[in-house]
């Protein structure tokens, strides 16, 4: 395998894409999602007619968006992505697919960590006169931290491997160079270097996302 025939220069622009795909999606993502879970964690106990449809219809479409192939996704967002950004190429045009596939899987784990909070805490703060937008931002995020972390580094973890299908339908990063100019073209040390950096990706996302959720966890 001759490693001297590798452009770095590309391989290094790939790696910039990857990051920027997965760091931008991760982002938006943690805030949707959290979003997206906090509404479903709210209104899952409620009689409230309203409240027991608006859980229904969320709980229904997160289900449908989590079932899709990614790869499937991507295409049916097609003809929305080419109107957003105006284009369905390059790594700015692969968020919205990655963010519409990341955010319901997210928005699951969310509510399992909000799930776990103790209810005694819950009703405690509820005695006390705190609102809801109180007891959200004073019990139920701080008391779930931890999951909420361990869940964002999963679902990080995940986003490095959807942006590597991505690429290989034009979104570019390290998925588009060890397909297209890798295997594609029987240069086969472009894939196997590119699948060694996602696995470096991989293990220091796990590594960055295990220590911060051990920093909050207090118990």
């Amino acid at each position: 395998m001759k490693l001297n025939n590798i452009d770095w220069n590309m391989m290094f622009e790939a790696l910039k894409e990857t990051l920027y795909m997965t760091l931008w999606t991760t982002i938006i993502t943690f805030f949707l999602g959290l979003l997206i879970g906090l509404i479903l964690f709210l209104t899952s106990k409620k009689n409230h007619l309203l409240l027991k449809l608006t859980n229904g219809i969320i709980s229904s479409l997160v289900n449908v968006f989590r079932s899709i192939p990614f790869v499937i996704l991507i295409i049916l967002l097609v003809p929305y992505t080419k109107l957003l950004v105006g284009t369905m190429l390059g790594p700015t045009a692969a968020l919205p697919a990655l963010i519409v596939g990341a955010a319901p899987f997210y928005a699951r784990l969310v509510v399992i960590g909000l799930k776990e909070v103790d209810k005694g805490v819950i009703e405690a703060s509820k005695a006390m006169g705190a609102n809801t937008i109180q007891v959200i931002y004073k019990v139920l995020i701080p008391e779930s931290l931890p999951a909420l972390l361990s869940g964002i580094t999963v679902t990080c973890v995940m986003l490095v491997g959807y942006t590597a299908l991505a690429g290989i339908i034009g979104a570019g990063g390290l998925g588009q160079l060890a397909y297209m100019d890798g295997f594609q073209r029987g240069r086969y040390e472009i894939t196997f270097v590119s699948t060694l950096i996602i696995l470096g990706i991989v293990f220091i996302i796990q590594l960055i996302g295990d220590s911060f959720t051990k920093l909050v966890d207090k118990r």
